[in-house]
């Protein structure tokens, strides 16, 4: 097996591990009577994403081969979320919060840190292997999406996604990853450069802070926490929302309602092929325009979900799993690549972690939070689904997303000249 090959089954467990639970725990949560927890479940990856990442990178950068790490990072995640699944087994409907929740957080604290070492494990693999990682590496992630999908497509059709099997179905995939990352993949020896001599602060990215010296960057990072909000929303609710059809007997036995998993995992299939058209839109629209267009994604998202049903309305699911695409990618990748132009090398990897800190750290914590407090004012549980005004709650996901989509509009100033994209 070449590097590529390795890096390929690396990347499909990476992401399947995540792909096990994410779109589905929260109806298992409504199941087990912790509908009102889902938010602080989701929100946990955000703060742990604040700084565990951070932590295991020093530890990679000083002391410990960054392979092996991985390695004990998914034995840890694995265990934690199997111990998770057995909790469940064990508890039944008289799940507690407390336990739950403290053996998740365990698993996914050590669980996000791995998806940056994942991508620094393979470039230095490559690099050892003398090939361009520019080049390399696209496609071989892209197998971490169809990993993702895979996951989420078996924990449907193995009818997981109301039970705690979804953890142990993570659990093992994290746990085959820890043993595969120790046995098969190459050393990778540290480098001790100026990584080592990096204060505490250059080593969170602290000193990139100061980029808020500049208007157009404050307001670019300042927007980027604002969308950042609607990252996690329908990884969490969109599960539970899509099953809640089936408490309504004329949806109780769609497709749609049934299998709310394969329904979401078109969002993902669209997410790899948006990828496609980024270069594109950034070279005639402009980065200014493409996180325009990715905002008003975002409107139209929560608002097909506010107008459709898994019966005749179903076209109206699939065409916002479509736009999810166009949302994540268009805003994500566009808005890396534009810390990447707009900063010096000496700064750019902290800034990009500035980037990730604000999105998916700042951002999607306080809008998992502030979903769930939304969600609790319209929606109550009855016989083991979410129902009530759940349009209302989508209409304010997606008034909130034009708000911040006008309010960039008019406050972020940037002129695009397609010659230098």
């Amino acid at each position: 097996m070449n590097v590529k090959h390795k890096l390929i089954v690396m990347n499909f467990l990476q992401f399947a591990v995540w792909g096990a639970y994410l779109t589905s725990m929260g109806s298992y949560l409504v199941g087990v009577n912790l509908a009102s927890q889902i938010g602080i479940f989701y929100a946990i990856q955000g703060i742990v994403s604040i700084f565990m990442p951070a932590l295991i990178g020093i530890v990679a950068d000083r002391w410990v081969p960054a392979q092996k790490l991985y390695s004990f990072c998914h034995l840890m995640a694995g265990v934690s979320m199997a111990a998770a699944g057995y909790y469940g087994m064990t508890a039944g409907a008289q799940v507690d919060f407390g336990v739950l929740f403290t053996l998740y957080t365990i698993s996914v604290a050590f669980y996000m840190p791995t998806l940056a070492l994942s991508n620094s494990v393979a470039y230095a693999i490559l690099d050892k292997a003398g090939l361009d990682t520019i080049k390399a590496f696209p496609p071989i992630r892209i197998f971490g999406t169809i990993g993702f999908i895979v996951a989420m497509v078996f924990v449907d059709l193995a009818h997981y996604q109301n039970t705690y099997a979804q953890f142990y179905v993570s659990g093992i995939l994290s746990l085959l990853l820890c043993l595969y990352a120790f046995g098969v993949l190459p050393a990778i020896p540290i480098v001790r450069t100026e990584a080592v001599k990096k204060s505490v602060a250059e080593s969170f990215g602290l000193h990139a802070f100061k980029l808020f010296k500049s208007r157009k960057m404050a307001y670019f990072f300042v927007f980027s926490m604002l969308l950042g909000v609607s990252l996690q929303i329908t990884n969490g609710f969109a599960n539970p929302f899509i099953q809640s059809f089936k408490a309504i007997p004329e949806y109780a036995h769609s497709f749609g309602a049934n299998h709310a998993n394969i329904l979401i995992a078109l969002s993902q299939t669209s997410e790899t092929l948006c990828i496609l058209l980024i270069p594109f839109a950034l070279r005639y629209f402009g980065i200014k325009r493409v996180m325009l267009i990715a905002m008003l994604a975002w409107v139209f998202r929560f608002g097909l979900f506010g107008l459709g049903n898994p019966g005749n309305g179903v076209w109206m699911f699939i065409l916002s799993m479509v736009v999810y695409g166009v949302a994540f990618d268009f805003f994500n990748i566009s808005g890396s690549l534009f810390v990447d132009k707009e900063t010096t090398p000496d700064i750019r990897s902290s800034a990009q972690g500035l980037f990730m800190l604000m999105t998916n750290g700042f951002g999607a914590t306080i809008g998992t939070l502030g979903a769930q407090y939304v969600v609790d004012r319209f929606i109550t549980v009855e016989n083991g689904y979410y129902v009530g005004g759940w349009t209302s709650v989508w209409y304010i996901f997606a008034g909130y997303a034009a708000i911040v989509a006008i309010l960039f509009a008019v406050l972020f100033k940037y002129k695009h000249t397609p010659h230098k994209v």
